[in-house]
């Protein structure tokens, strides 16, 4: 099978496939209704972009091996649809993921939270010693061109393992497809209501997920998380279970230090949860054959995978960082991580509600506290999201109750939003902003020069 066709080919982890492919010497081609940067320029650059945006039936003939099907997609796709009356077989992301791969040694590090910078640690240190296996992961990671590779000579792969949905038509969690020989879960914390409507049912996924490891596998996990650890050490799997903790560390001067035998080494990343996540990537990287020491001359040059608390800018007195959070305990995890490593800084934390748990004023409470440790917290909504999602308007009254914090500031709109970033004095100030959105069409360049010039 060397002719596959991506329907939804423009998103982060599907674009990232169809690559892979091609430089392993598939066929691809693909649709999309809307495909941004950097997706469009990189697909564009090997000839495999499409040539205007939209679902067309006539594109899938008999000549397809198999049809690749996004998330993006809807169920009454005009060119699923089409695939499904010609027989021609259609795989979700992880079914074809784990179809190239079932011949190897699967590594599979899942988690409500830090999976990705957990990953991206792993992959970080292997290359740092030349190490080579395939991978998925998903964020862009520095150091390396594509976030798919596939080759026919790797014994390992490691995958970023997501608990959402496979497919339009595929409704198990990804993670499930993957049966991995070695598992890392970092903790578990409810989200995706849309998809798991309470707390009880999002556990169970995970706990399906323990019992899919290969009977003789490995479980490595974070064992202070109280939930994990009761799945773990209940689950019948025939399996090893290895759990870790936050390590020693030491804030000087602003910066974070691990504490070892060695001495104190300082490290480009900061906040507890990253340093439980240096734990965990350890870990798996001792069972893939990295010492201790060698994992410890790799790690202190980690600075963290794209959009993961990514500092955009600093001029030595004010810091811009942008963090990919949006669940309620990634935004707890992080607001807590800047607030102890600027303690003596004006902090100033940002949360766009985008998603369709936290516009649900059902799940909206577990946010409370969340934004505690900030001077100023801001939050911003874009009423058309809202729409989008057919979500219920949610009124200012409810989130400050929600969050805990009648000081709150709310945006609701955009323009008035960045006006008020862009007319701050930033001396000696710390902004997070926090978002799986884009703040309403935020300009970044010119955010991040009011900042650092205020």
């Amino acid at each position: 099978m060397k002719n596959f066709h991506f329907i939804a080919i423009g998103g982060s982890a599907m674009h990232n496939l169809a690559l892979a492919l091609y430089q392993k010497g598939f066929e691809i081609t693909g649709s999309d209704d809307a495909i941004f940067e950097p997706s469009k320029s990189r697909l564009e650059k090997v000839g495999i972009l499409p040539k205007e945006m939209g679902w067309f039936s006539e594109k899938i003939t008999e000549k397809i091996d198999g049809i690749i099907l996004g998330m993006h997609a809807k169920a009454d796709n005009p060119e699923l649809l089409r695939a499904i009356e010609l027989g021609i077989k259609i795989y979700s992301y992880p079914e074809f993921l784990y179809e190239q791969t079932k011949e190897k040694t699967r590594i599979v590090i899942a988690g409500s939270h830090g999976k990705t910078t957990i990953t991206s640690m792993v992959l970080h240190v292997l290359n740092y010693w030349e190490k080579s296996v395939d991978y998925m992961i998903g964020a862009q990671l520095e150091g390396f061109d594509t976030m798919v590779h596939l080759t026919n000579d790797n014994d390992f792969v490691l995958i970023e393992g997501d608990e959402y949905l496979s497919s339009p038509i595929d409704l198990k969690p990804k993670f499930l497809w993957y049966k991995p020989h070695v598992t890392l879960i970092s903790g578990i914390a409810w989200d995706h209501i849309n998809v798991f409507p309470t707390e009880k049912n999002y556990i169970q996924q995970f706990e399906t997920f323990i019992n899919s490891i290969v009977p003789g596998g490995i479980l490595v996990y974070n064992e202070v998380d109280p939930v994990l650890k009761e799945l773990v050490l209940t689950s019948e799997n025939t399996i090893r279970k290895e759990g870790y903790h936050l390590p020693r560390y030491e804030i000087k001067k602003g910066a974070a230090f691990l504490k070892t035998d060695e001495g104190d080494l300082p490290l480009e990343v900061f906040g507890e949860h990253n340093l439980s996540n240096i734990a965990g990537a350890q870990w798996i990287c001792q069972l893939m054959g990295v010492d201790q020491a060698e994992f410890l001359e790799a790690i202190v040059s980690f600075k963290g995978a794209s959009g993961r608390l990514e500092k955009i800018g600093d001029n030595g007195s004010s810091f811009l960082f942008k963090d990919f959070a949006h669940a309620p305990s990634k935004v707890k995890a992080t607001s807590l991580a800047v607030a102890q490593q600027f303690e003596d800084h004006r902090k100033v934390f940002c949360l766009e509600l985008h998603t369709y748990s936290s516009l649900n004023s059902e799940f909206i409470g577990q946010y409370k506290n969340s934004l505690k440790p900030a001077d100023e917290a801001i939050i911003f909504y874009d009423p058309e999201a809202l729409k989008i999602k057919k979500s219920i308007p949610i009124s200012e009254e409810e989130i400050k109750n929600a969050f805990g914090d009648e000081n709150i500031i709310i945006f609701s709109e955009p323009i008035e939003f960045q006006k008020f970033l862009l007319n701050q004095n930033w001396d000696k100030s710390v902004l997070l902003m926090m978002s799986s959105g884009n703040y309403g069409g935020l300009n970044w360049e010119t955010l991040k020069n009011s900042v650092l010039n205020f």
